[in-house]
């Protein structure tokens, strides 16, 4: 596990996120800047195939199959440059390894550094040695001044291009809905905004996630659905999980539960974070059970530091005529780069909470809709920097 990070190292990291650099961390070792060698941790992972970099899950062990990426190493007044080694080796089980070439005259032992992707290069950059504020305040050009405003203007192109079109479709007034649901809402903006519906996982928006809800509605804000870590879990599938804790409510067998860490649910679930071995546990409050879910906290930092990026928190004003609805677009808070170290003290706090509904069909199925974390609407400024509100209504 990475050491913890000292206030000033979290203050740099904050400063990229706010201009929206997305980043992942790695801390080389002593004996690993000796070796040449750093391990390819689960956030390094993650990040590089959500980059579409390179996915160490398709890699095969042995060194004919080591990927080299191009590189730089960014000092306070040049780029060095540098190449990537992603490989698996032969020993062992073949852990993901990662590498930079001249990173032992860059860095000391336990330092932290930010590996950022643009246009298909990896800068690395040493958090705990450069005066990040100092660079990017800086009058004179430097090399992470550069990087940090091409990365902000594009970024910028398309939250302005989104906006823009936002408020076209708020100016057409209220517009019918796709369908009649709870989902309508963010189907019926989707398609406004052309975009084909599909399972994926990524953002919506050329990198930017679409969330909408109904104002004055209050409900929790969708974060992200991740099913736990089954091989690590006492329970192996839905059906044990619904087994155990469904009731039959209007003829159907089910479980339409709220999870959270601060109380136990009248099914007796509760939520409990692990640190010493970074895991969220589901536990029950029968010892025979016990905990029964696992997941691996850095695998819910990875998925909630790619699904949000960037975000707008969209809300509409909904109304029914003749047992139809209409949504009016209203406002838009753009939020960026989460703060994802934040995750599991949000979790212990309540603030994040977990959603799954699952029931048996008549024919036997069991069907659910995932397991989805949720954040509470009023700690949304406590996993995210500062927002931006829009209105999308001429004035």
């Amino acid at each position: 596990m990475m050491r913890p990070l000292s206030t000033v190292e979290i203050n740099r990291i904050k400063l990229l996120t706010e201009k929206s650099v997305d980043l992942t961390l790695i801390e080389p070792t002593e004996n690993g800047l000796k070796k040449s060698i750093m391990d390819a941790t689960g956030s390094v992972r993650s990040y590089l195939k959500s980059k579409s970099i390179h996915d160490f899950d398709l890699q095969k062990q042995g060194p004919e199959s080591k990927i080299q990426i191009p590189s730089k190493l960014i000092s306070s007044d040049s780029l060095i440059s540098s190449v990537a080694s992603l490989y698996r080796p032969v020993t062992k089980k073949g852990d993901p390894r990662i590498w930079f070439k001249g990173l032992g005259n860059y860095a000391d032992a336990n330092d932290i550094l930010g590996i950022v992707e643009f246009e298909k290069q990896l800068y690395v950059l040493n958090i705990t040695q450069l005066d990040l504020r100092g660079l990017l305040a800086s009058k004179a050009a430097n090399p992470l001044k550069d990087l940090v405003n091409e990365i902000n203007h594009i970024s910028n192109e398309i939250a302005d291009e989104l906006l823009f079109k936002l408020r076209a479709i708020a100016a057409k007034g209220f517009v019918p809905a796709l369908l009649q649901a709870d989902t309508s809402i963010g189907r019926t903006l989707e398609n406004l905004l052309g975009i084909k519906m599909n399972s994926s996982r990524t953002p919506d928006y050329k990198g930017i996630e679409l969330k909408s809800a109904r104002e004055n509605k209050g409900t929790r804000k969708g974060l992200f659905a991740k099913t736990p870590n089954w091989e690590l879990s006492k329970f192996k599938n839905r059906t044990e999980i619904l087994d155990a804790f469904g009731y039959w409510e209007k003829g159907v067998f089910r479980l339409y539960n709220t999870i959270r860490a601060t109380g136990r649910n009248a099914q007796g679930l509760i939520l409990r974070t692990d640190y010493e071995q970074d895991y969220l546990f589901e536990n029950s409050d029968d010892d025979e059970i016990g905990d029964f879910l696992t997941w691996e906290l850095g695998v819910l930092r990875g998925a909630l530091a790619t699904k949000h990026k960037e975000t707008f928190w969209i809300k509409a004003q909904s109304k029914k005529e003749d047992d139809k609805e209409y949504f009016l677009f209203k406002s838009a808070e753009h939020t960026k780069s989460p703060l994802v170290n934040q995750f599991g003290l949000l979790i212990d706090m309540g603030a994040i909470t977990l959603d799954y509904p699952i029931k048996r069909l008549a024919n036997g199925s069991v069907v659910d809709k995932g397991c989805n974390f949720k954040l509470k609407p009023t700690a949304l400024n406590l996993l995210f920097p500062p927002s931006q509100t829009y209105s999308l209504l001429s004035k």
